[in-house]
């Protein structure tokens, strides 16, 4: 493990704060008039995915996470835990929905994700940035709608909600930014 200081922060950055593993959403560095700088943080927990401000010292130091991660495809859900495959071994493992809390929403069957190891116990998935999706359900465009330019919800085969421009229709594969539920584009119209 590793020693991170403030002056080291950056997106994306993982540190151990009160035991728990955390990656630095957004940070800034401020440098008052008086007294001493300081670094306001937005960090996101890796084992519950709760999002905290902390504001730091500079100067600071934190240690870095006894993390792993493994690449492992996703097989399947039952009940309400996911399956997955190590894609070396073939040994499953099992998440429950509580571990993996929104994740479960851009998960599809085979897909292929890495899973974060915290002091050799599995606590998360570290989906792909982008994941391509099918609408099950949206309300059809009529006429007048597609000249305003609005957005309408589009429920996907996971089960998730996403806003969708007025002329995507169902059967409409898409692509989905996992980091913040945003519709990107449509990848093919359905046949």
């Amino acid at each position: 493990m590793g020693v991170l200081v403030t002056n080291e922060f950056r997106n994306g950055a993982r540190l151990e704060l009160d035991g728990e593993p955390y990656i630095i959403v957004e940070f800034q560095h401020v440098k008052p008039g008086k007294g001493g700088a300081f670094v306001r943080t937005r960090l996101k927990s890796l084992k519950n995915g709760n999002v905290i401000d902390r504001t730091f010292r500079s100067g600071e130091k934190f240690d870095e996470p006894d993390i792993e991660e493994k690449t492992m495809q996703y097989l399947y859900a039952e009940g309400s835990d996911y399956i997955f495959m190590d894609t070396e071994n073939y040994e499953q493992l099992s998440l429950s929905k509580s571990e993996l809390g929104d994740r479960t929403l851009y998960l599809k069957e085979q897909m292929v994700a890495n899973v974060l190891y915290y002091k050799g116990k599995a606590i998360t998935v570290d989906l792909p940035l982008f994941v391509e999706l099918q609408i099950a359900e949206t309300d059809p465009a009529r006429k007048g709608d597609m000249a305003s330019g609005g957005s309408k919800p589009a429920k996907l085969e996971t089960g998730a909600i996403v806003k969708v421009p007025f002329h995507l229709q169902e059967g409409d594969i898409i692509k989905v930014d996992t980091r913040t539920g945003d519709y990107i584009e449509r990848v093919k119209a359905s046949s």
